[in-house]
């Protein structure tokens, strides 16, 4: 058997499939990965899709964790070895209380499987949540999102007071409050996450992708789905990579357990200078914000199934369905804020992580990576 002393740690990734599961898998596989050597073990619901870098995992698992026995068949054999969990994964129902329900128990059925053993190594857990922990549950209602008013004004700081109601963030961050000071935790707080995969709930640029590839073929006009607000005003956005660097450091840095950071790229975006620069990207014609144009972004693409269906077809690219991999109204929401969507970055360098990120050299780089995946068309 491969001996276990040449790792210094042991890291669980459950989400791998993600954007920054995928990341979180080949960071920790680099030489300069901090606390490396690091062995590797990957979960996801689904069976290993074909574009996933298999050599960055010492084994794929796949279960549903929200089975307590088939989470404990799965994991309980490793339980003395796994000194860190990264957890990237969610599920998204129809009501906060059904997140709520869902990802807690998820959670907890992991934590328990890894602990309830006296041989338990489990040390430290990463928890990802993101911006919806200053905003609450925005995508229930989604006529309402324009009126949506922060708990704080933006830049968005960690030591918020929650916000009244339900929140999934908040119930998570909870079960891992509940295990100190057995384990130590971090909570990593995203913005509009960008990476490659498709295989999560909210990925704005294949969405994005998507869009533009329909729109070139077909000959349509790639329209700002969003408001003159959001056109004008400053937005963030967070590489998945990064997060998985931010992520890396809170498991080995004594001074960030048991705290929560904010993780953006570092600088901000007006959408109206980036939709410029995604039709450069994407080759296809821009179309400047018309106010005058009533357009139902999300309706549109529902639309549109076919359409991929025959562009997957033709450019011989890996089986998607358009439902399956885009979020039309999670994107259309989150371009009809009306506040500026910021986050502090603050704490983060204050602790002493000073990881940065260009915007736009990220979206370029992942729109590469998204093509040599074979999700979404060259041009």
């Amino acid at each position: 058997m491969e001996s276990q002393t040449q790792y210094k740690a042991v890291a669980l990734i459950v989400g791998v499939t993600g954007m920054v599961g995928v990341s979180l898998a080949e960071a920790l596989n680099k030489p300069t990965a901090l606390g490396s050597p690091w062995k590797v073990y990957g979960v996801a619901r689904r069976p290993k899709p074909s574009w996933f870098p298999s050599s960055t995992l010492h084994r794929y698992i796949s279960f549903d964790a929200c089975n307590f026995d088939e989470t404990y068949h799965h994991l309980s054999s490793i339980s003395n070895e796994v000194t860190h969990v990264f957890w990237v994964a969610l599920q998204i129902g129809e009501t906060e209380m059904v997140n709520v329900s869902v990802n807690s128990l998820m959670l907890n059925n992991v934590l328990k499987v890894l602990t309830i053993s006296p041989t338990s190594a489990l040390k430290h857990v990463a928890l990802q949540t993101g911006t919806k922990h200053y905003m609450g549950p925005i995508f229930e209602d989604m006529t309402q999102v324009s009126k949506i008013v922060p708990g704080v004004d933006p830049p968005f700081p960690e030591d918020s007071a929650r916000l009244p109601g339900l929140n999934f963030y908040y119930a998570l961050e909870d079960i891992l409050i509940s295990y100190a000071p057995k384990l130590t935790w971090s909570v990593h707080r995203s913005s509009i996450i960008i990476g490659a995969s498709s295989r999560s709930i909210y990925n704005t640029l294949l969405t994005l992708a998507v869009y533009a590839a329909i729109c070139r073929y077909e000959g349509t006009p790639f329209r700002y789905p969003g408001t003159r607000f959001t056109w004008e005003h400053f937005c963030d956005m967070s590489d998945s990579s990064l997060l998985a660097d931010q992520q890396i450091w809170a498991t080995v840095s004594d001074k960030a357990k048991n705290e929560a950071f904010n993780c953006t790229n570092g600088d901000v975006f007006m959408w109206k200078n980036v939709w410029k620069f995604l039709c450069e990207v994407f080759d296809v014609k821009y179309e400047p914000l018309d106010d005058e144009i009533e357009f139902d972004f999300a309706g549109e693409m529902k639309k549109k199934g076919s359409v991929w269906d025959e562009i997957v077809e033709k450019k011989g690219l890996e089986k998607t369905k358009i439902e399956e991999i885009t979020s039309p109204e999670a994107l259309k929401a989150v371009m009809q804020f009306g506040f500026q969507h910021v986050c502090s970055m603050n704490k983060s360098r204050e602790y002493g992580f000073f990881g940065y990120v260009d915007t736009y050299k990220s979206i370029r780089m992942w729109v590469d990576r998204l093509r040599e995946m074979k999700i979404i068309p060259t041009i």
